[in-house]
């Protein structure tokens, strides 16, 4: 049965970006209903909404009162999304005001809700504005961290609408979620997660890599987020769009990944390395490009081992820190990932078989998650969010007393 998503769209100039969010949310099979603030229509007009959705798109309280849409559009939907969320918007949803029908269906509403924001920097560090957020978090709704980049005119900042695609993937896994998605159960925590492979410079034009495309990290990245967490993605050499609502730092080599990792990794909750990270290095880098000679023998590549960045983060770990790794393996699955496990010091590891079409660049993954308590949680073959849901779970049961954030009063 397809979902019933009120997509709601506030008074900015990426509200031209909704339009793509509401395409791949529809081609999801989910039935969208628009419902823009009356100044967003200066932006993107009715028709086109409505085209789009294949339903009216609704902005008056006035409209079709007989049948009371702010409540009946509230208690049907099973997410409301609000793409963008100005700072008016933001500011109006924290203080409860049922000024306009969006505002009204957000103070009726008794299903997951998801803010996208988009404004200016100055705008979105402002006190007032951070506080609203705050507020929308504590009763529960997902408020997304705007991506930093170019905005209106010449200026650029934090405060720009994160990629379409990727807040639209952010409600389809808070959608798969269900009723569990209310409370979102990682509100309060901050993450890391390491994505993608690292590269090792031979020459100024070669490198020794492999295969990782960075999918299953940021399939955690956005699991995490849909569920509510602050989350760091340390990214090498990973092509795709930064995961709605994260912060980036992007690294190429192994040295690399240990020092951002280990950064990032002071006061987290949890660090899940999901990266591929090379075991070596050529042991001496070519500062030009190396050339090969008619007749004569091609050099010998000689090399050097890579630090251990699971390791590292273990010796320096804090208390109540989850730590958990990733072991590629292509022969001897669980005794090579029970092996690493044991000499590796951290809480999970996830183990898969890659290679021959798996893991790697693909759109699914097969693992088992060995626990240091000597459990055994295998996942079948299938979408990489449904792993990285696995293993936020299995770090969750980890984490001792309530997560901060967290409210015992009703979100809406």
């Amino acid at each position: 049965m397809p979902a019933r998503v009120v997509l709601g769209v506030g008074a900015g100039i990426a509200a031209y970006k909704a339009c793509e969010v509401l395409r791949r949310l529809t081609e999801a099979g989910h039935a969208v209903r628009v419902v823009p603030t009356p100044d967003a229509l200066r932006f993107v007009g009715e028709a086109t909404w409505a085209a789009l959705s294949g339903q009216p798109a609704t902005t008056a309280v006035w409209d079709d009162v007989q049948d009371v849409p702010h409540v009946r559009l509230a208690q049907r939907a099973d997410l409301i999304l609000v793409a963008p969320a100005t700072a008016d918007l933001l500011s109006r949803a924290a203080a409860g005001r049922a000024d306009d029908l969006l505002t009204s269906i957000l103070l009726m509403a008794r299903c997951p809700v998801v803010y996208a924001p988009a404004m200016h920097t100055e705008m979105w560090q402002h006190p007032a504005t951070r506080a609203n957020v705050a507020s929308l978090r504590a009763r529960g709704a997902l408020v997304l961290e705007p991506a930093s980049g170019r905005l209106t005119g010449p200026d650029s900042g934090p405060g720009r609408l994160s990629e379409p695609d990727e807040i639209a993937a952010v409600a389809v896994r808070v959608l798969a979620r269900g009723v569990t998605a209310l409370f979102p159960d990682l509100a309060g925590r901050r993450v890391v997660v390491s994505a993608g492979g690292t590269r090792e410079e031979l020459d100024p034009v070669r490198f020794l890599g492999n295969w990782s495309s960075g999918r299953q990290g940021y399939a955690l990245a956005t699991a995490a987020v849909a569920r509510g967490a602050e989350v760091t993605v340390v990214a090498a050499n990973v092509s795709m769009p930064d995961p709605a609502g994260v912060r980036v730092m992007p690294v190429i080599s192994a040295a690399d990944m240990k020092s951002a990792v280990l950064s990032a990794a002071k006061g987290a909750d949890a660090v899940v390395m999901a990266a591929a990270v090379a075991d070596f290095r050529p042991a001496a880098r070519s500062e030009v490009k190396i050339k090969k000679s008619a007749g004569a023998e091609p050099p010998v590549l000689r090399l050097a081992e890579n630090p251990d960045v699971l390791r590292a983060l273990v010796h320096q770990r804090d208390p109540g820190q989850v730590l958990v790794g990733f072991a590629a393996e292509t022969n001897d699955v669980l005794a090579h990932g029970r092996a690493k496990l044991a000499a590796k010091g951290c809480d999970l590891l996830v183990v898969n078989q890659v290679g021959r079409g798996m893991a790697f660049g693909t759109q699914d993954n097969e693992a088992m998650v060995l626990g240091d308590d000597g459990t055994v949680t295998s996942v079948p073959r299938g979408p990489k969010e449904v792993l990285a849901d696995v293993v936020w779970d299995l770090v969750a049961q980890r984490w001792p007393g309530p997560r901060a954030g967290r409210s015992d009063v009703d979100p809406r």
